[in-house]
């Protein structure tokens, strides 16, 4: 695989983030939390009446699109940071570029920006959840 810095991970594409799998997700690993599953509760923290995902399903997203590009043993390290949330419904993209290559114990990595991008409207736009990741890249 043939890889520079400043080259752009090919984008992870999620249409619509399904509320059923988020009510999956919070049986799944107990938790109680309503934002995830009552409507109601999330209107009155003001963000109208959609659920809100949980992180680490937001996570996954990137998870994909790194797994998808580089393979499913690639993740060396991941820090992630969520500024904005996810709901239900809302379309996202994963994306990320390479910041910088190196070489550790024999591995080729890449040092990579990602990001959740969201296209919405008010305040909640832009990257909703934003991280750094490093990479193994496969042998070229």
């Amino acid at each position: 695989m043939q890889v520079n810095v400043g080259d752009a991970i090919p984008d992870w594409d999620m249409p619509r983030v399904a509320p059923e799998r988020m009510r999956t997700m919070a049986a799944i690993l107990r938790d109680p939390n309503p934002v995830h599953w009552d409507r109601k509760t999330v209107a009155k923290l003001g963000y109208g009446d959609r659920t809100i995902n949980q992180g680490p399903l937001g996570l996954s997203y990137m998870v994909n699109m790194l797994h998808e590009w580089a393979g499913p043993y690639c993740i060396r390290r991941l820090v992630m940071r969520f500024p904005q949330v996810v709901l239900d419904e809302d379309h996202v993209i994963a994306q990320g570029v390479v910041t910088a290559l190196r070489e550790e114990d024999g591995q080729r990595l890449a040092d990579c920006d990602i990001w959740l991008y969201f296209e919405g409207e008010g305040d909640r736009k832009g990257r909703l959840l934003e991280g750094t990741a490093s990479i193994r890249l496969p042998a070229a």
